[in-house]
């Protein structure tokens, strides 16, 4: 079969490799439907961070099909269609003793500890795996991750009235900002990408702001900003984020960040402000797939690209680049019906 293997950092091959014989107990074997590029896979490429083997088959955003199961599954049946949880826990530290696996000790992904989705099969752990409608589009099923990430961090801020901002228009930001308009007075976006920014905003109804006190007090009626998502990973957009925040507020830290952040913590002692780590997500994920469906037509629209296999590694490329104005590129190989 066909898969998309990282070889070490910068060294990513489409090969052709042995499909996967008869899973193990407990495991299931899919046929791949659909895959999301995610930034912390161009992340491992540029940096090889989260490179425990190689090579190893990258790809932890999927969904597929079940085409065969190891002794002991009954909770998958052939044919079911299903979406895979990215994260690799222990279940034996104390985080996974006390419900939160994304906290493990020894906690890996999907593409990294075991093989991922960027091929034509893959092999999982059944306990990884959620069923999903058969009706569901596989492209927006294979964002059913990131939204669950978006989710966490979401939940995390504090459930004030107000405005919430998002910094970031990447998959997560955009997630992040369809979730909270569920519950925000406003909801405001900044990105230096003016583009892609732009066609956030129609999909999401937010407003666009720059980083600067005057525009941001304009954007939430002179009220103080106390609620924002940092989904971008930039120490430059954090620290600019931090000079704008109301006394007393809260940031859900989602980014994947390269380099160290300079501050004066007087500055969060003295004006109470909460940093928040959000590190994938809780049991969020079951909540995510219940919202696919209402938010199909969103999540869509964003959609840069649909590609193959052979397709990934200049797919990485253009993306390293900060090419395109959309938020998602998809490796679709489940093709729709009467195609």
């Amino acid at each position: 079969m066909k898969a998309a293997r990282l070889h070490g950092p910068g060294d990513l091959r489409v090969e052709d490799i042995a499909a996967p014989g008869a899973p193990e107990a407990g495991w299931v074997k899919l046929n791949v439907d659909a895959a999301g590029i995610c930034g912390s896979d161009l992340h491992n490429f540029r940096t090889g961070q989260w490179i425990s083997h190689a090579p190893s088959t990258a790809g932890h955003e999927l969904t597929g099909t079940v085409v065969a199961v190891g002794a002991g599954v009954d909770a998958v049946r052939l044919g079911d269609r299903v979406v895979a949880d990215s994260r690799f826990w222990c279940g034996e530290c104390v985080q996974c003793r006390a419900g939160r696996r994304h906290l493990c000790a020894s906690l890996g992904f999907v593409g990294e500890v075991c093989d991922g989705g960027f091929a034509e099969e893959a092999v999982l752990p059944a306990p990884l795996l959620h069923v999903i409608d058969a009706a569901l589009d596989e492209r927006v099923a294979a964002m059913a991750e990131p939204l669950a990430v978006a989710l966490h961090a979401v939940r995390r801020l504090p459930k004030i009235a107000g405005s919430v901002l998002v910094v970031g228009c990447g998959t997560i930001g955009l997630a992040a900002l369809l979730l909270s308009r569920k519950f925000s007075g406003r909801v405001l976006i900044a990105d230096r990408n003016k583009a892609r920014c732009e066609r956030v905003a129609r999909v999401t109804g937010a407003t666009i702001v720059d980083l600067d006190r005057e525009v941001i007090a304009a954007g939430t009626a002179d009220a103080p900003l106390l609620a924002a998502v940092e989904a971008t990973g930039s120490i430059a957009a954090l620290n600019q984020l931090l000079g704008v925040l109301g006394s007393g507020a809260t940031v859900a830290l989602v980014g994947i960040f390269h380099g160290r952040l300079d501050i004066d913590p007087n500055m969060l002692v003295e004006r109470e402000i909460a940093l928040l780590g959000c590190h994938a997500f809780a049991d969020e994920l079951p909540d995510a797939i219940g919202m696919l469906a209402e938010l199909s037509g969103s999540l869509i629209s964003l959609i840069d690209r649909e590609i193959g296999l052979d397709d990934i590694p200049a797919a990485y490329q253009r993306l390293l680049a900060g090419q395109g104005d959309g938020l998602k590129t998809i490796i679709r190989l489940r093709q729709p019906a009467g195609t």
